[in-house]
């Protein structure tokens, strides 16, 4: 088969494909601060911004190849491709928000597995006008391209010591979709010798609806960043990883939000009444409470007026106020790390640079990061200094 791409639409796919990365990137980051409803929405959001970008890129580099010979995509196999990639998109992306090195792994694989995938799936869209076939050679590069390029992307935003800009990790996941699909481009032959005829039946040309499909991706990608993205305030680490202060927290959960499955009790909950104990945490959730001991709380997060308690796998709905909080859990083994912000000792993993600021990683189930004050960095770290030497005496 005689083609040739155009070369405007091929630099507009390879556009999209990394303003889809850079949103969903930054949707991505906010995961692991995110509490309840919002952390859902985050996962969503940045599947779906992802998978869009992704799915245009690919169609739009299907527009850029001018044929010899009339193509119609049948719908069916092109709304699968897209639904594959959403799911293959947001599975990977919580993986990486775990932030554990093994599961950013398997979700590179994943990623990158997938959207080859979805190509070839997509592929089966032109079965009614042409037959196709694949170079081995060629299909075996493309994965490895996709993999190995959305796994350093996933690696920079996710897990490297110092992050890069996040437009550079974009850059990365951008040219790993836009090079696996001009790889596998190359290896597939058409044979439209036994296909029937098709009649041109579009009313726009290939640019025009390229235009639309583009226009399409960024208008979902602006609506996710203007509502899902709060203004960064003083003292909020954001994506970037910059501060511009130490006391306020930038966190977008709505006040009064019923947290929902987050409320749940938690495994080894302690059941009581409301008995004003000064160590037992009150939990509420659907006018009901119970309490639970220190040991199990992971880190505090004050929202507005509004406390959770994370016990490493849910965001638990506290009435207290982070101040009533800190008063109650037993020192020095809990530390104060923001004016939002408390953490367990025992589960702070490494401390972490982020900008002119740090954040603590947790060690949990579920991974998070939890933001310290400029101001405190240097005091979490001799706490943490002495909470091991008190955990290991022999050590010191």
């Amino acid at each position: 088969m005689s083609s040739h791409h155009n070369h405007y639409l091929v630099a507009l796919s390879v556009i999209v494909a990394i303003q889809a990365s850079y949103v969903g990137l930054n949707l991505a980051l906010r995961i692991p601060g995110a509490f309840a409803l919002n952390r859902r929405l985050l996962i969503a959001a940045s599947a779906i911004t992802l998978a869009v970008g992704i799915w245009s890129m690919h169609f739009i580099g299907m527009l850029s190849m001018s044929m010899t010979s009339g193509v119609d995509y049948l719908v069916l196999p092109t709304l699968l491709s897209f639904l594959l990639c959403v799911l293959v998109t947001g599975i990977a992306i919580y993986l990486a928000s775990l932030r554990a090195r093994h599961l950013l792994a398997i979700a590179a694989g994943v990623m990158g597995i997938g959207i080859t995938t979805m190509y070839y799936v997509g592929m089966i869209a032109l079965h009614s006008s042409a037959r196709i076939s694949y170079d081995p050679v060629y299909v075996a590069i493309s994965f490895a391209i996709s993999v190995t390029a959305s796994g350093l992307a996933l690696w920079l935003a996710f897990s490297a010591d110092r992050r890069p800009p996040l437009f550079l990790c974009a850059t990365f996941l951008g040219c790993a979709v836009s090079g696996m699909h001009y790889t596998a481009m190359a290896g597939t032959t058409f044979d439209f010798s036994f296909a029937a005829s098709v009649a041109a039946t579009s009313f726009m040309s290939s640019d025009t609806l390229a235009l639309i499909v583009s226009f399409v991706a960024f208008a979902i990608s602006g609506i996710f960043m203007l509502t899902l993205v709060p203004k960064r305030m003083a003292g909020s680490p954001g994506p970037t990883g910059r501060s511009a202060g130490d006391e306020t927290t930038d966190d977008f959960n709505e006040p009064g939000r019923d947290v929902g499955d987050a409320a749940k009790p938690a495994a080894g909950a302690v059941s009581l009444p409301d008995s004003g104990s000064a160590d037992l945490l009150p939990i509420d959730k659907n006018g009901s409470r119970f309490h639970i001991a220190p040991n199990e709380v992971i880190s505090v997060h004050a929202n507005a007026h509004y406390t959770y308690v994370f016990n490493g796998r849910d965001d638990l709905f506290c009435p207290l106020s982070i101040t009533e909080i800190f008063e109650r859990l037993p020192k020095p083994a809990f530390y104060r790390t923001h004016r939002s912000y408390i953490v367990n000792l025992a589960h702070v993993g490494r401390v972490k640079r982020s900008g002119d600021a740090a954040v603590a990683e947790l060690d949990s189930p579920v991974r998070r990061t939890v933001p310290i004050s400029r101001a405190r960095v240097a005091d979490l770290k001799q706490e943490l200094a002495a909470h091991q030497a008190r955990r290991h005496p022999g050590d010191a």
